[in-house]
């Protein structure tokens, strides 16, 4: 019994602290247009270090959520907000396919997903042990109000394959460039 507790708190115990530190935001969305240099490579090769975009805020307040949106989020365990892409939205199906190499494929409505280089997203250990939680829970679909959220980068960033799927209130805006 005491394995049992100690494997849900090793597991299950952390999902939730991000679950819920996922589902609030540090702060209200400014309304309006922002220029903003991207920081980081985790849209590489979309976007790079130092490429200017601009951040419609609240953009999101008046239109849906579109799949392949890059989106600005704000997450209460960071404070400068994160720009991810939007890569499946409420009802989409998603699953993991594993390979022979054990890792895993993420497909989004049967198809697998690339980044915009064409490359499959590869997920490994944490990643794909979170998304694997939510592909279980959700029996395959992305609920109502949330989305999977993913850099460009192949084989991983700060994304929903580390903190899981993000909620709509975190998205504070829509990024263009």
């Amino acid at each position: 019994m005491v394995v049992i507790m100690a494997q849900i708190l090793k597991y299950i115990l952390p999902v939730l602290c991000l679950f819920f530190a996922a589902c609030r935001t540090a702060g209200p969305a400014r309304p309006g247009v922002e220029e903003a240099a991207v920081r980081g490579n985790s849209l590489s090769p979309l976007l790079k270090a130092g490429d200017s975009v601009r951040i419609h805020y609240g953009f999101y307040d008046t239109h849906e959520v579109q799949r392949g949106d890059i989106v600005v989020c704000r997450f209460s365990f960071r404070r400068d907000p994160l720009i991810k892409i939007a890569r499946a939205v409420p009802g989409d199906r998603f699953a993991l396919e594993e390979r022979a190499d054990g890792v895993s494929l993420l497909l989004v409505n049967g198809a697998v997903l690339t980044n915009s280089a064409g490359r499959p997203y590869d997920f490994t250990g944490r990643r794909k042990r979170m998304l694997a939680l939510y592909a279980r829970d959700y029996k395959g679909v992305i609920p109502p109000d949330s989305y999977l959220l993913l850099g460009d980068a192949a084989e991983g960033s700060l994304d929903s394959g580390r903190f899981g799927l993000a909620a709509r209130e975190v998205i504070v805006g829509k990024a263009v460039r």
